[in-house]
């Protein structure tokens, strides 16, 4: 937060002359690489525009609710948005998001992912502008790998991945906590399954059908019960967050993890400062997010940042020019190997940086490739706290009750006849 703060007061201090049009962005807590990119950009505008940052709430759920309200009164300041894809279509729903103008549009959106451009759409319409993606892949340890006969060149199943880890006394790394991590599993489990949380996103609350008592949503009831019940996530899973499952996925009883590319520069850094082995890493491998059903490709879950400009702002023409300088393929790359955020522009990735900094950068792109976005809808966080509410902790779900315990209690929530 210090790096933010003081990128922005740079920034304020030493850009162009008096006179020159200043763009709020509203950034969420970083290294510092968004407030760097606003310093590159300012620079390149040769006085057409000064961009300074203003920090957002560390966590998700504070950033919907301010950048909402702000929206909601007409808030002009709002000329650069850094958004969170689950939250997108209950901001563009309203209005609340200026109009992407067309060549921004094909600009923006050439070569990049498939699941950051479906986060960056609403209504098959195209509301804000992908600039990182992120998504969870498999870390996994050699040794224990190959100490389970699993072939990791191969897509692993989260059944072969739990006998593994039962049979070898090890703990699977997965987020058991009563937190958005949990809907982010749920919904991945869901969409590997070949279903959707929500049956169709454009409904109306009074409306809404959702499909957790599906096939898939009961299949995935059975493997977050299985990992909870049997204690193949440790002792701590009910609490367990991304930052606790990699501590445990480092230590000796790790085996599996699915988690985000964080892991690597942060189990690095901990190898440098000497408070992990340095053989950890050679022991540590990667692939893509496992299935559900052998055979058929898994969804991995689809993380990022997208870039929306405020209806209300003074300046959209400019906001959004100073977007196409900010989402540039080079902008992406160096923010990921400073920051550890993916690009959503797979041009990015053959940078050379990227590839070295990240060995596993390829298998993170095509994890992008396949993953889906959490549900969009304008009662996304209706739907995503009563999932949070009803299926953790995992060792109280019930692989046959949960899915209609949890779609009864959202769906009365929708109606109005309950509070969550």
């Amino acid at each position: 937060m210090a790096s933010v703060l003081a990128g922005t007061l740079l920034l304020s201090g030493c850009g162009p002359a008096d006179g020159t049009e200043t763009l709020t962005w509203y950034i969420n807590p970083d290294a510092g690489g968004q407030a760097a990119i606003a310093k590159r950009c300012t620079d390149e505008a040769g006085g057409a525009y000064r961009i300074e940052t203003s920090l957002l709430p560390s966590d998700a759920a504070s950033q919907r609710e301010q950048l909402a309200r702000r929206l909601a009164a007409g808030d002009a300041s709002l000329d650069i948005m850094s958004l969170d894809p689950p939250f997108i279509p209950e901001l563009a729903e309203p209005g609340f998001l200026a109009p992407v103008p067309e060549d921004v549009a094909q600009s923006t959106t050439e070569n990049i992912v498939e699941g950051a451009l479906a986060g960056a759409t609403w209504k098959d319409e195209l509301v804000t502008i992908p600039f990182w993606a992120n998504t969870q892949i498999l870390w996994y340890r050699k040794s224990v790998a190959e100490a389970a006969g699993l072939d990791m060149s191969k897509p692993v199943t989260w059944d072969q991945l739990m006998d593994a880890a039962a049979e070898q006394d090890k703990y699977l790394g997965v987020q058991g906590a009563q937190a958005e991590s949990m809907t982010v599993w749920v919904n991945a489990l869901v969409e590997s399954g070949g279903e959707s949380i929500i049956v169709d996103p454009e409904a109306t609350s009074d409306e809404l059908e959702l499909a957790l008592q599906s096939p898939a949503g009961l299949e995935a009831a059975r493997i977050v019960s299985t990992i909870g019940k049997e204690g193949l996530g440790g002792p701590g899973l009910a609490t367990q967050n991304e930052n606790t499952s990699m501590i445990n996925f480092q230590g000796e009883n790790g085996s599996f993890m699915v988690n985000w590319p964080f892991v690597w520069p942060a189990t690095n850094g901990a190898v440098e400062a000497g408070t992990l082995d340095a053989g950890l890493i050679e022991d540590i491998g990667w692939g893509v997010y496992p299935q559900v059903t052998e055979g058929e490709e898994s969804a991995p879950p689809l993380g990022g940042i997208s870039l929306g400009v405020g209806a209300a702002s003074d300046n959209p023409e400019l906001a959004y020019e100073a977007i196409e300088c900010i989402v540039s393929p080079e902008n992406q790359a160096e923010y990921f190997v400073t920051n550890g955020n993916p690009p959503a522009n797979t041009e990015a990735y053959e940078d050379p940086k990227i590839q070295e900094a990240f060995p596993m950068a390829d298998t993170i792109r095509q994890s992008l490739e396949q993953s889906a976005p959490r549900p969009q809808t304008p009662f996304y966080n209706e739907i995503s706290t009563g999932i949070q509410q009803t299926w953790a902790p995992p060792a109280q779900v019930d692989p046959e009750g949960t899915p209609e315990e949890s779609t009864e209690f959202i769906i009365s929530v929708l109606r109005g006849e309950q509070l969550l």
